[in-house]
Parts: structure tokens; C-alpha cells; sequence
């Protein structure tokens, strides 16, 4: 993108404040215009709709696991994947200014953030947790309230923007907590190719060579004996790393799709030899995206 262009609009699901906002500034660190939405699928629809260029949701968290939203987004939509980042998520207890921690008789954030916080809740006799629709939208309900027994889970910064005080620090149940957010975009006119979609996908460093990539990939398989091992077996047999695996109910009774990370690019000739082969095995595959593959670290 060169000077003159604006700046990519970015739709994400919260408010202003909520991590995915802190996602979006690491994947564009030259600056996006940002635009916060109900629900995940509210996101998607303006990428749809021409009214954002990306949509970047949160996928997998390393204490709450999956985001059920965010699957259903990749499902049911069009919409590519052509990055991803890795977040360290440090949550703080937000109240209002004077607010005692023994005081707080309520919690409010994000279902996902509360199952990160389980254990600190949990230490708290006599307090509930209560499911907000986003992390910064709990502290501004939380602000408007002016109730000192009320409080939000949500980033430490969120307390300047809605005017309320750090009550406790880091209670996260693991120092190392991370969540992984998907940078979506609309498919290009050759994605019936089934390779990598958008141009972040395809940027390469100042020597001319790509980053490893990942490429992610939607699943379904007949309901009898061997049926997924003959799919797993198409990646295994050519030492292709399957890096995330997910099962979802397709909406029919008792029946599954899978969402899986390969270490590889779609593009490369043998990840291209096992796509053929899984499409042959399985009843349904779909490209979801090849994309450059962040490192994950321990913390």
C-alpha cells in the first residue's frame, strides 16, 4: 500500500478498546480505520458488503479453546483467510474509582475472557459471572452503571477510554495466555484455484522469500469406518503437519465438519498432491486460505 492509499478499513466484533483492536494494530502497523460491530457475523457481512476490507475475529484461545462464532463465520461465508496473529492477552478487573475488590458482587465480560478467568472468579465467594457481548462494551456498561459492586474483565487500557480504575491486575489463569485472531477478506476472482487469497498472503521479505505458510482448510467426511483417518493419512504420509484440528455439527443430526491447520502452503506441490487426494476421500473440502504462518511461543 503506498503512502496516497487510505488506510484499510477493518471490521471487528466489540468496541473500541476490545482486543481484536490490539490484533488489528499488529497486522497493520501502518495504521487501519477500524470499525466495531455486534457480532462476528455482523463483521463478516460488512466485508461482503464493500464495506470494510477485512475482518479480523478471534479464533482459538489457549485457556477457552475455539471460538464457536468465528468457525461459524468461515462456514457459512465466502470470506478467505489471508493472515493471522498471535496475541498475548494479560486481562485486568476494571471498577469504579474507590471500588474494593471484596466489594464486587458481579463480573461482566466477553463468555471467552470469563473461562480465561475462571479461577480468580472462582476464588471470589459470592460473585458472579455474567456474559457481556464483548470485553470493552462490559467496562463502558459497567462506567454507565456507576455501581461499586459491579465490575468487567477487560484489557488494562480499557480503563482510561471508559473511566474506570484497575482493581486487580493479570487475572488471567495462566501468565502465558494467548489468542489467535483471523484476518478475512473477500475471496479474489481466482479462488476457485483453491490457493492462497489477497496479497498479505503473498508478501515476501526484502531477500524475495516468502514466510512459512499455513494453510487452513474445512472438512467433511462420510459417516463410516476409516472415513477421517483416510483423510488425515493424505497429510500424514507425505510428512505435512496438522497443526490444529476442530469438530463442528454441520447443522444435520450427528454429523461433523473439520477445521484443520496444515504447516504448508496449498500451493506447494506436495500439499497440492494430498488436497487431491483428501478431495477424492472426503465429501466436501474447502480452502479457507493460505496465509503466513506466525510463530507460536510458550509466552
Amino acid at each position: 500500500m503506498s503512502r496516497s492509499d487510505p488506510a484499510p478499513v477493518v471490521a471487528f466484533q466489540g468496541e473500541a478498546g476490545a482486543y481484536s483492536e490490539r490484533a488489528i494494530a499488529r497486522l497493520f502497523p501502518a495504521g487501519a480505520r477500524t470499525r466495531g460491530k455486534r457480532e462476528a457475523r455482523d463483521a463478516a457481512a460488512a466485508v461482503e458488503r464493500g464495506e470494510a476490507d477485512h475482518a479480523l475475529l478471534p479464533i482459538e484461545n489457549t485457556l477457552a479453546g475455539s471460538v464457536p462464532d468465528t468457525l461459524a463465520v468461515l462456514a457459512d461465508t465466502g470470506l478467505r483467510v489471508v493472515a493471522e496473529t498471535i496475541l498475548p492477552i494479560h486481562h485486568a478487573l476494571l471498577g469504579m474509582e474507590g471500588t474494593d475488590v471484596d466489594a464486587v458482587k458481579r463480573v461482566l465480560s466477553h463468555p471467552i475472557a470469563l473461562a480465561q478467568c475462571a479461577r480468580f472468579v472462582r476464588s471470589r465467594p459470592g460473585v458472579r459471572a455474567e456474559s457481556a457481548y464483548d470485553t470493552a462494551g462490559a467496562a463502558h456498561e459497567v462506567a454507565r452503571a456507576g455501581d461499586r459492586t459491579l465490575a468487567a474483565i477487560a484489557g488494562e487500557w480499557v480503563a482510561e477510554t471508559s473511566g474506570l480504575a484497575v482493581i486487580a491486575r493479570d487475572i488471567e489463569d495462566r501468565a502465558d495466555n494467548q489468542t489467535r485472531f483471523l484476518l478475512l477478506a473477500a475471496p479474489p476472482p481466482d479462488s476457485a484455484k483453491g490457493g492462497r487469497a489477497g496479497p498479505i498472503a503473498a508478501t515476501a521479505d526484502e531477500t524475495g522469500r516468502r514466510p512459512p505458510m499455513k494453510t487452513m482448510l474445512l472438512v467433511e467426511v462420510d459417516n463410516r469406518p476409516g472415513a477421517l483417518v483416510g483423510v488425515l493419512s493424505a497429510f500424514a504420509e507425505r510428512r505435512l503437519n496438522l497443526s490444529w484440528l476442530e469438530s463442528r455439527p454441520t447443522g444435520q443430526p450427528w454429523t461433523y465438519r473439520f477445521f484443520m491447520d496444515l504447516d504448508a502452503d496449498a500451493d506447494d506441490e506436495r500439499t497440492a498432491a494430498a488436497l487431491g487426494e483428501v478431495r477424492r476421500r472426503a465429501s466436501l473440502l474447502r480452502v479457507l486460505g493460505s496465509f503466513p504462518r506466525e510463530e507460536r511461543t510458550g509466552r
